[in-house]
């Protein structure tokens, strides 16, 4: 008789656990991840410049009145170049995008940029990660929305898409 029961354990175990699934698929935990900067001043940086003839970036650039886009990026980042056409549009619609590339070198940039545009006003290096993670950034491409005084409104984890225009526009006060 007790050899019987043992022939169901395995059974009953696998029904515990669908259902253990099952739950988990109806209530999903959050796995949004809040920025604790937004809400907060731009830290103290001055990023110099990646390419010749484009300037570098610095807080000070945040403080003059136009909200912009700041994107932390890198030539080496196969998603960073899935968002090259979006930030090429918003920057076509007036946006200002500035870029922090994190851990390149000018000759991979200028290659980057040569392969797919550059919808970047100021680029600046970011060898060391120091911005990067100033900025609370884990990885790249990662882009926050900072107004005209220099405040972060919004940090957007990974790649920027063509449904997250509208909303980025919203926080930039450019609706179209």
């Amino acid at each position: 008789m007790k050899r019987k029961w043992l022939l169901w354990l395995p059974f009953a175990l696998g029904l515990v656990l669908l259902g253990l699934f099952y739950v988990g698929l109806k209530k999903p935990e959050d796995h949004i991840i809040v920025s604790r900067m937004v809400g907060k001043p731009l830290p103290l940086f001055t990023a110099p410049a990646a390419l010749p003839g484009q300037p570098g970036a610095a807080t000070a650039d945040y403080r003059m009145g136009k909200p912009r886009l700041l994107n932390i990026f890198a030539s080496w980042c196969v998603p960073c170049v899935a968002e090259v056409p979006v930030l090429l549009r918003l920057k076509a619609m007036g946006v200002e995008v500035d870029g922090i590339a994190v851990h390149d070198t000018t000759e991979a940039l200028q290659s980057f940029l040569a392969r797919n545009g550059n919808p970047y006003t100021r680029i600046g290096r970011d060898d060391q990660s120091r911005i990067q993670l100033m900025l609370g950034s884990s990885g790249v491409p990662e882009t926050f929305v900072i107004d005209g005084r220099g405040m972060i409104v919004h940090q957007h984890i990974g790649v920027v898409s063509e449904a997250d225009i509208p909303k980025l526009l919203g926080l930039l006060g450019q609706q179209k």
